[in-house]
């Protein structure tokens, strides 16, 4: 017999609530009840496009027996606010990344999700890539020996896409810009693949786009291992491209959005084409998010995991604004960050 759904409400409904509202409709695991935002059209809008009620409150959602749990994509400084709310209700949290704007924050979500004993799951996609799975599994197999650097770069074209009104683009809103903003993605692959990062050094500016807030970022990332990472983020470029090369002492792996991944072994003079099943990324993070609330599965990223991933960016903006290089120790034992 087929589970029955989990039941969720989305609250938040700005353009990324829609791409996971997409994706619950790919899987039988979820079902959308509901939706909030203050913005009535917005609710209404929503509501209609994916055939679930309008609540008329976040209370509404929260006393609601029948929701199992939310999809939070509110704004980064509102998540601890909501998801203490939806934890305290009984509810089970997706929440899209970043876990909040600063490491204080981070922590108290995972903490009053603990508490409460519900699942917390933060989303990071990006990790779930096959070129990145693929590239894991060797690492774990001992196929690359010992990892010595890795380069990456994850860049967008947004000019004439900002919409300064948009929390996303303020620095208030996004601290460090580009580099919290998609850079994360990044550094949290970075770490997947190379261990966790002990210290950041970091450049900024901004460029291209109107505002307030870095346009191109660049960290240097000194891994625990002692190897060394460098990640170039951007939303200045002329168009969309994603790289990433991961140096081992046996074996070198090469992606990028273009050509795809090809592996190199020590002995060899030519890569090789690797082929990657292309998952549906967003699709298998709330099925493990199903499964984590029918105690099943663990969220491969959750509180804890995403408040060290957001330490990491948190390190970068300090490192940018001090000019020195900063330890991701200081910034997990820092209030200001």
């Amino acid at each position: 017999m087929a589970q029955v759904p989990v039941r969720v409400a989305s609250l938040g409904l700005g353009w990324w609530s829609d791409v996971l509202a997409d994706a619950v409709g790919r899987t039988p695991e979820m079902e959308i009840v509901a939706c909030y935002t203050r913005d009535p059209e917005k609710r209404r809008a929503f509501a209609q496009k994916y055939g679930c009620e309008p609540a008329a409150s976040l209370d509404g959602i929260l006393a609601d027996p029948s929701v199992e749990a939310i999809i939070n994509t509110t704004p980064n400084d509102v998540h601890l606010e909501t998801v203490r709310a939806a934890a305290e209700a009984g509810k089970h949290v997706f929440l899209d990344k970043p876990v909040a704007n600063t490491v204080a924050d981070g922590k108290a979500i995972a903490r009053v999700c603990a508490e409460a004993g519900v699942v917390l799951s933060v989303g990071y996609q990006r990790r779930r890539e096959g070129q990145f799975r693929w590239i894991k599994k060797e690492i774990e197999e001992g196929r690359f020996g010992k990892l010595v650097q890795a380069e990456a770069n994850i860049s967008r074209d947004r000019l004439g896409q900002i919409d300064l009104g948009s929390w996303r683009y303020t620095a208030s809103g996004m601290p460090g810009g580009v580099m919290l903003q998609i850079g994360i993605h990044y550094t949290d692959v970075l770490e997947m693949l190379m261990g966790p990062v002990k210290r950041v050094s970091a450049m900024s500016a901004q460029l291209v786009l109107p505002g307030d807030n870095p346009d191109i970022a660049n960290l240097l990332l000194e891994h625990e291992s002692g190897a060394i990472s460098n990640l170039t983020a951007s939303y200045a470029s002329a168009s969309e491209y994603y790289m990433m090369n991961v140096y081992g002492k046996e074996a070198s792996a090469y992606y990028d959005l273009f050509q795809g991944l090809r592996c190199l072994r020590r002995g060899e003079t030519e890569a090789t084409p690797v082929a990657c099943e292309k998952g549906d990324t967003l699709v298998e993070e709330l099925e493990e998010f199903a499964a984590s609330v029918r105690g099943e599965a663990t969220p491969e990223v959750d509180g804890r995991r995403a408040t060290e991933s957001l330490a990491v960016i948190r390190a970068g903006v300090r490192s940018a604004r001090d000019g020195r290089a900063v330890e991701v120790a200081e910034v997990l034992a820092s209030p200001e960050d």
